[in-house]
């Protein structure tokens, strides 16, 4: 969840400097947006995965602390619960054989991380919701030593003037209330990172908002949360309910809320950071020194602190980056959407899937984004958050789609055209997408997986429970395998 943060309570004049300061940043944005030369020579990917521990049970382990000592790589970091971690891998092109050693580095470090874990007796699970997880283990005792962490679930639970009220309606109902944001712990995603010129990043943002729908239909891997089978991609309604920082009085005025899918398509990055200044008040009003202005002016690069801060505390499901690397400023598009999981190839499918496409899509002469009504994009994204790999969806020049059709005709040539224009080598392109058409295919991904999995063990006889923690066993040792989950045994 981004810089560590030491201050735990914040004064009224807290607020008012970094309200100025985040204007101020905002107004050298513009500027840098107008006359500055962004790095946009060689775009690279980045990608970040939270994680899971659990024990020989399959229940949360609550040790990231220790395991971070223990491992004391400095790609990893403790997320929000004390069973969860990142890991912010360091970014590379994916021309050539880009794949391959995102593969080769993500199967090793997770060898190595477990090897670490077990001497706590605790294993890594790469899953969207965690399906062991139980209200007893989302308690504020469980939040991980950060004090930021601390700090944003006391500024939303202030906000709210109230506890969090979870209330999610898949096949089954969830009504559950917590005094802490800490449920979101139950949610792990894998994060894409794009880096992208200045000129270009409209295209590429819309692009992404255009095709979210059909990611989380493919990719989905969430169906459980708290013994109840919701949605397949539950941790999109988890995440926007449990850390919902409006009372229901502003909720029932129409305020936006900060898990959000946006709602138009912009003409450039400074739309979305210049609504995320206009719409939403602060929740960690931590101000630098820099003046953003006399540091243009000197000709050295912003760091933007306050800018950036605040967009780490807006959770859109495509996210605006401005970041500097070795003294240049770069734009990225941070894609939020997918889930963790199920194996290091699945995520590197969905990957290439979304690299591919999103290239294709933002290169077209005429913009998909142009034929796509907005709300028709939003309403994409929750129908197949709903129900998945199976759900139907809207396309322009098509209609309603099952989604696996669009994406078997349609969209995997413009995937497979956008690796070709990454220079992503043949053999990893076919490799990876194959695994997206097989999926489509058999009509199974991570979700469906975990789901006719339960089903089965509960006509067994075994509890909800039961079936549960049994189901995560036998997905951990099948995630070992690095097998894709299109190709899993369910019984």
């Amino acid at each position: 969840m981004g810089k560590t943060v030491d201050s735990t309570s914040f004064t009224r004049e807290d607020y008012k400097s970094y309200r100025r300061k985040v204007r101020s940043c905002l107004d050298v944005f513009a500027l840098m947006l107008d006359d500055f030369t962004f790095d946009s020579d060689h775009p690279t990917t980045g990608l970040e995965i939270e994680i899971n521990l659990v024990d020989d049970r399959a229940l949360p382990a609550m040790c990231n602390a220790e395991v971070l000592t223990a491992f004391g790589h400095p790609h990893f970091q403790a997320e929000l619960g004390l069973f969860n971690l990142e890991f912010n891998v360091p970014p590379r092109l994916i021309s050539g054989d880009g794949f391959d050693e995102y593969e080769r580095q993500l199967l090793t470090q997770f060898a190595q991380l477990d090897k670490h874990a077990a001497a706590f007796g605790a294993r890594v699970a790469l899953v969207g919701i965690l399906p062991t997880v139980e209200p007893r283990h989302t308690v504020l005792d469980n939040i991980s030593a950060n004090p930021r962490y601390r700090t944003l679930n006391e500024q939303i639970i202030d906000a709210r003037g109230d506890d969090i009220s979870i209330d999610i309606r898949g096949p089954e109902r969830l009504q559950v209330t917590t005094e802490s944001i800490l449920p979101e712990a139950a949610n792990t995603s894998i994060q894409f990172h794009l880096q992208v010129a200045p000129e270009t990043f409209a295209n590429y943002w819309n692009a992404a908002q255009a095709m979210a729908g059909v990611q989380a239909a493919v990719c989905a891997n969430s169906p459980y949360l708290f013994g109840k089978r919701l949605w397949d991609e539950t941790r999109v309604a988890l995440f926007e309910q449990a850390t919902d920082s409006r009372p229901q009085e502003l909720k029932n005025q129409g305020v936006r809320p900060r898990v959000w899918f946006g709602e138009r398509w912009i003409t450039s990055i400074f739309d979305l950071f210049e609504e995320n200044v206009r719409y939403f008040p602060a929740l960690l009003p931590i101000s630098e020194e820099e003046d953003p202005a006399e540091v243009l002016d000197s000709g050295g690069v912003p760091r933007l602190g306050e800018l950036r801060l605040h967009n780490g505390t807006v959770y859109r499901w495509n996210r605006p980056v401005y970041d500097i690397r070795d003294g240049r400023p770069h734009l990225r598009v941070e894609n939020r959407v997918p889930p963790a999981g199920p194996t290091v190839v699945d995520m590197l499918a969905n990957a290439a899937f979304y690299f591919g496409l999103v290239r294709t899509l933002a290169d077209a002469d005429r913009p998909v984004w142009s034929q796509l009504p907005y709300s028709a994009a939003e309403e994409n994204f929750y129908m197949a958050c709903r129900e998945g790999i199976s759900a139907t969806l809207w396309w322009p020049r098509v209609g309603e789609v099952r989604t696996a059709d669009l994406v078997l005709e349609r969209l995997l040539p413009a995937a497979h055209e956008g690796l070709d224009r990454f220079g992503v080598d043949p053999a990893a392109r076919d490799r990876l997408l194959g695994i997206i058409e097989r999926r489509c295919i058999t009509g199974r991904n991570g979700s469906v997986w975990q789901s006719q999995v339960v089903a089965q063990l509960e006509d067994r006889g075994y509890d909800r429970a039961e079936a549960l923690r049994q189901m995560l066993l036998r997905y951990g040792d099948l995630m070992r395998t690095n097998e894709p989950v299109h190709t899993w045994p369910v019984d």
